[in-house]
């Protein structure tokens, strides 16, 4: 799962149960077709599928890197195997998507601050981090900055931090995250491109990206610093342009925890103030009494990495027109700076997990008799960590009619460490795919949670949100924190493993605890959830008036 800043990242809505498939009632009873397609996933497929691709032969599957070209070879020969058709370019398993790699020169980036006539220079990798410019070698920026508190501009919510703010031609700072929206509308606008979009849509000309406690706890500014070592990524589009790029904003860099608290001397609230006024979801944007100068020097490298896409073809004369897809990212972060003595970030649960079973979903639907009504489309995705780029790369450019997708099912980290008993569907609650999670979670006996943790914007850190983004109904599902033995704590487990592991070449198939019974299980929930959507006559669609219907729902006509 990608950190949201290297991409700087309740009820369930839809009908009611009763009405959810019409016609396939069948569906949610024992019997059917899908009963033999889930026994077919086993706990030893996905550890054997995962002990490959987690395996330090592969270097960490980084975005563009050999270790990833043999884990993409490995898939699509996987996908062949099942007699799964190729839906890449030219009659081939692989979508190429064009990158470009790039780097700031930290010998010539610099960031200033100068207040009263005084001048302090800060220091790169201690005070500030810039992952540099995809387009020009050299650019800089000297303006007055005004704080704008998120960053945030959600008419439908009645909420501006640009309210009275004369921003143009300035450079605007802002701190991580969002009001205290619903999950997932906070996560959306929570998204650093979506902060940039509104910085350009203000008349800002530069942005300065502050670190607060609740980032540091989740992504420390050190974490930032070391992972600097790993290539920062944008696709490039038909026109050889990256994708998000804003040329408006002539400078954009990250200020440390300390830099920040050291931003806000003069001003007219503390970073405590700030800080706290944020926690407690009250609008804070003035003036600072600083100009600020960017200047960035900027190195980059075309490459490409191949996404992954096999089609299973329908049995309906009329639904097989449309797809349901099935992502995964394959990627993960690669070979970086050691940690324990090692430097190979394997990425077992982030994401081979996810990959592998991808891989079981893919072997039980071709293993159904009749097949299932719609076409479906498996896309093991690259570049994730980078962004999701590839899954954003493939929802512009999909190899099918673009119109023809009617939903995502996206696998990302299958913290397979506790007994399943519960899942959290995150983006259900947004279209009928909520009634889908509830018939398949029915039927295998689980409970759904609403989302446990909002402050991490867990919806904006997946390749499901390239879909959602583009018009398309979609839905990640995860394990849930529920447990039936007071001795097990699901949220502990979680807790201690994303300090410990997550993002981190600890992340291997050596950690303790992997539960792959429970692997199998979420494997076959994973499956149930688009046996319910193939087999229903009606394709899934928005709730009415949900934000992100209205928002992106003409992106697929």
């Amino acid at each position: 799962m990608s950190h949201f800043s290297r991409s700087l990242g309740r009820h369930f809505g839809g009908f009611a149960l009763v009405v959810m498939l019409g016609a396939s009632h069948a569906a949610l009873g024992a019997g059917d077709a899908a009963d033999a397609a889930m026994a077919v996933i086993r706990p030893e497929a996905v550890r054997g599928e995962m002990r490959f691709l987690a395996d330090d032969l592969l270097e960490g599957r980084s975005t563009g890197s050999r270790g990833h070209e043999l884990a993409a070879k490995f898939m699509a020969a996987q996908f062949e195997s099942l007699g799964l058709q190729p839906a890449g370019d030219a009659g081939t398993y692989f979508q190429t998507v064009p990158l470009r790699s790039k780097r700031a020169d930290e010998a010539s980036t610099t960031v200033s601050l100068m207040r009263g006539g005084e001048e302090e220079s800060l220091v790169f990798r201690k005070d500030f981090i810039a992952h540099g410019d995809p387009l020009r070698p050299d650019s800089s920026v000297k303006a007055a900055v005004i704080f704008v508190g998120f960053g945030v501009t959600a008419p439908e919510q009645g909420y501006d931090d640009y309210k009275g703010m004369d921003t143009k031609g300035k450079i605007v700072a802002l701190i991580y995250g969002a009001p205290n929206f619903e999950s997932a509308l906070r996560a959306h606008y929570s998204s650093m491109r979506e902060k940039e979009r509104n910085a350009v849509a203000h008349g800002a000309i530069g942005l300065l990206r502050l670190d607060d406690p609740i980032l540091e706890r989740m992504y420390p500014f050190s974490e930032q610093v070391r992972d600097l070592s790993f290539p920062d990524f944008r696709w490039l589009d038909k026109e050889g342009q990256p994708n998000d790029y804003f040329p408006e904003l002539r400078g954009v860099a990250f200020l440390s925890i300390d830099a920040t608290s050291k931003f806000f001397a003069g001003a007219p609230h503390t970073a405590e103030e700030v800080f706290a006024q944020a926690k407690a979801g009250k609008q804070t944007s003035f003036e600072l009494p600083i100009i600020a100068k960017i200047h960035t020097v900027s190195t980059w490298q075309d490459t490409q990495s191949p996404n992954v896409v096999a089609r299973l073809e329908g049995s309906d004369p009329l639904l097989k027109k449309e797809y349901l897809v099935y992502s995964a990212h394959l990627d993960h972060l690669g070979i970086g700076e050691p940690v324990k003595g090692d430097r190979i970030y394997n990425g077992a649960l982030d994401n081979a997990s996810g990959s592998a079973l991808l891989l079981e979903t893919a072997r039980a639907f071709s293993k159904m008799r009749p097949r299932p009504r719609r076409s479906i489309l498996f896309v093991a995705v690259t570049g994730e960590e980078a962004g999701l780029l590839g899954s954003d790369y493939f929802a512009h450019y999909p190899m099918v009619a673009k119109g023809s997708i009617i939903a995502d099912i996206n696998v990302d980290e299958d913290l397979m460490l506790w007994p399943l008993r519960d899942i959290v569907a995150f983006g259900a609650e947004h279209s009928s795919l909520g009634a889908v999670v509830r018939g398949a979670a029915a039927r295998m006996h689980l409970t759904l949670s609403p989302d446990p943790m909002p402050e991490e914007v867990i919806f904006i850190r997946s390749d499901q949100y390239s879909f959602i983004k583009q018009g398309v109904p979609s839905v990640m599902p995860v394990p849930g924190f529920h447990s039936s033995d007071p001795a097990i704590d699901p949220a502990a487990i979680f807790q201690n493993w994303e300090k410990t592991r997550y993002h981190q070449p600890q992340d291997d198939m050596e950690q303790p605890g992997l539960d792959f019974q429970a692997a199998a299980q979420f494997g076959r929930f994973v499956f149930l959830c688009g046996y319910l959507v193939t087999q229903d006559p009606r394709r899934p669609s928005w709730n009415k008036g949900d934000f992100f219907g209205q928002h992106y729902g003409g992106m697929q006509k």
